[in-house]
């Protein structure tokens, strides 16, 4: 590949960024308060769609980020199409019939073009509050290729912009309208610049603290490691004249795959207000995500300030409105992001959920409320919404600890350690058969096939049994055996019913020994059904065998049986080969 036609974005003379090491405080900084989240998936996202929304889209996106708690929404490019004029028409008719909260502020977007600007304030009439967003590129290339203009014509040109606005927001003293500046390509800009047109523009329009100016800095095409980006955005917060009086934004795009990056530390360097899409739609590859900002910091104890508590539904409304998916692997909302398959991450997560209960229990909280140390799950799914069905799902790459999950969280089934192997191996060779995920239901109708239904149907059958204890404290066991084609009547005794079962078995021909036995309810109540689990020795091998049954005996029983079964099954397999 040609890679001698690229230059190192430091060999870019053009472009230099003359930041001191010694002034370099982002790296010692942490993010410890949500910076203020502006969406703009209704206009720089929808640019970027193969079939831009329509009102109707548009309204049910800008409902979703208003229920979730966004403060600034910027909605269109009115002077670009009639779909948006009309969209922010249509939330000024909303307005004025009390339909927008007090706290949510539109924003609009205009490029520095006098006529360009009326149309835009012509859109916002009507609304109480508004952020009118005035951009002009201001890189060299941009400069030099596609305005044709000096350093000085540019500054002149937002100016002169700038100065169109004060007087159109003058001549509406009953609306609050505040003014944003983008220096577009600012990340290809020599630093002085920026700062030379950012601080004409806070002085001409007259910033003060309680009437601050917005200067939004954006990484419109990404062309350097993150940190690069943070020490502009640092120099930037240094210098910026009347500091008190402006909003330091960020709109990182993802160009080298390191938007987030972008963004989290351009927060450490001094950036108070971030700018991108749900899910990081955008032109080319994408706006920074804001979904994966947000619950960055949730996770890290830091209140967001908006809510992804049903991150399901709000996947959905992006889906629909942009008619683009969400990739399954998406932080924190893909379909398999919860989602273990492998057999390591698998026995964590499990001894991670019981540790969990142990230490609520412990804590003599809710679950719900304990603090959350889950191995390979940075947030409780449960937090967003999700359920804990998906967390471990089975194929062949799946453990013991895995499968073990999975049959005692969805039916109850709470298998003896030492059996979860050879359940495992069963699983195994299924899915490696198939080639595919086995579900929750396909490995309980595994279980019961290889563990439970030998009990009940195989070479060895009981006809009819009874049980009771003699005055010594010894038990006896009777029974009608079918062994293959024959059929007896058989006695056994021992120090308990199952003990007294296998002497009966004894007494048939066939020697058993039980090894390991568990038993426990299904659910609480007294009508819920017992599960049994035995591992027999049966003719020099051991075999596990599972019983299910409203009585613990009869489940016993089956589970002995099981096991014996499996091993005649082995044992005919073995001689066929």
């Amino acid at each position: 590949m040609p890679h001698h036609r690229y230059r190192p974005y430091q060999e870019r003379v053009e472009v230099p960024v003359p930041v001191p090491a010694a002034e370099r405080s982002w790296p010692a900084a942490r993010i410890d308060r949500a910076p203020l989240w502006v969406p703009v998936d209704l206009r720089d996202g929808n640019q970027a769609l193969a079939e831009p929304m329509d009102t109707e889209r548009k309204r049910r996106f800008f409902d979703l980020l208003v229920s979730m708690g966004f403060k600034e929404i910027e909605v269109g490019y009115p002077s670009a199409s009639r779909t948006d004029f009309a969209f922010v028409r249509h939330l000024a008719e909303r307005a004025a019939r009390g339909e927008l909260p007090d706290d949510v502020t539109v924003v609009v977007f205009t490029p520095a073009r006098p006529e360009l600007i009326d149309r835009t304030f012509a859109s916002i009439e009507g609304l109480p509050r508004t952020v009118v967003h005035l951009y002009i590129p201001t890189s060299p290339v941009w400069r030099d290729v596609v305005l044709g203009r000096s350093r000085s014509e540019v500054y002149a040109v937002a100016e002169a912009a700038a100065a169109h606005m004060a007087r159109l927001a003058d001549a509406r003293p009953h609306a609050d309208i505040r003014f944003q500046f983008a220096p577009e390509t600012f990340n290809l800009t020599e630093p002085d610049y920026v700062l030379e047109v950012c601080d004409g523009l806070t002085e001409l329009w007259d910033a003060s603290p309680d009437r601050p100016v917005t200067h939004n800095l954006p990484a419109t095409v990404e062309i350097a490691t993150p940190n690069v980006y943070a020490d502009q955005i640092e120099y930037m917060h240094r210098h910026l004249a009347r500091r008190d009086s402006v909003i330091l934004s960020v709109h990182p795009h993802n160009d080298r795959g390191t938007g987030v990056a972008c963004a989290e530390l351009a927060v450490l360097a001094g950036a108070q207000r971030v700018e991108g899409c749900l899910f990081g739609n955008g032109e080319r590859t994408g706006n920074v995500d804001l979904v994966t900002l947000a619950l960055n910091l949730y996770a890290q104890g830091v209140d967001p300030m908006v809510d992804f508590s049903d991150i399901d539904a709000v996947r959905e409304v992006v889906e629909h409105c942009n008619r683009l998916p969400v990739h399954p692997r998406h932080p924190y909302a893909g379909d398999l992001v919860h989602t273990a398959f492998s057999g390591t991450h698998q026995d964590a997560i499990s001894k991670g959920f019981a540790h969990h209960a142990r230490r609520a229990a412990e804590l003599g909280v809710p679950e719900r409320e304990a603090p959350w140390d889950v191995p390979y799950l940075p947030v409780d799914p449960a937090d967003i919404g999700r359920t804990y069905e998906a967390v471990i799902r089975v194929n062949s790459q799946s453990g013991k600890g895995g499968t073990a999950y999975v049959l005692r969280t969805r039916y109850g089934l709470d298998l003896p350690r030492d059996m979860r192997p050879d359940f495992s191996r069963v699983v195994q060779e299924a899915t490696d058969d198939s080639g595919r995920e086995a579900t929750a239901k396909e490995l309980y109708e595994l279980f019961r096939a290889t563990y439970v239904a030998p009990g009940r149907d195989g070479e060895v059958a009981l006809s009819s049994w009874t049980t009771d204890r003699a005055p010594d404290g010894a038990h006896r066991f009777v029974c009608t055996l079918q062994v293959g084609d024959r059929a007896g009547d058989f006695e056994g005794t021992g120090n308990g019913p199952l003990s007294a079962f296998v002497d009966a078995l004894g007494a048939a021909g066939i020697t058993v020994g039980i090894l390991d036995y568990a038993e426990h309810a299904l659910t609480e109540g007294g009508g819920s059904e017992a599960a049994a689990y035995v591992r027999c020795r049966v003719g020099g091998a051991e075999y596990w065998g599972a019983g299910l049954d409203t009585s613990v005996l009869t489940a016993s029983v089956q589970a002995v049986l099981a096991a014996v079964n499996r091993a005649g099954r082995a044992g005919r397999a073995g001689a066929a080969r």
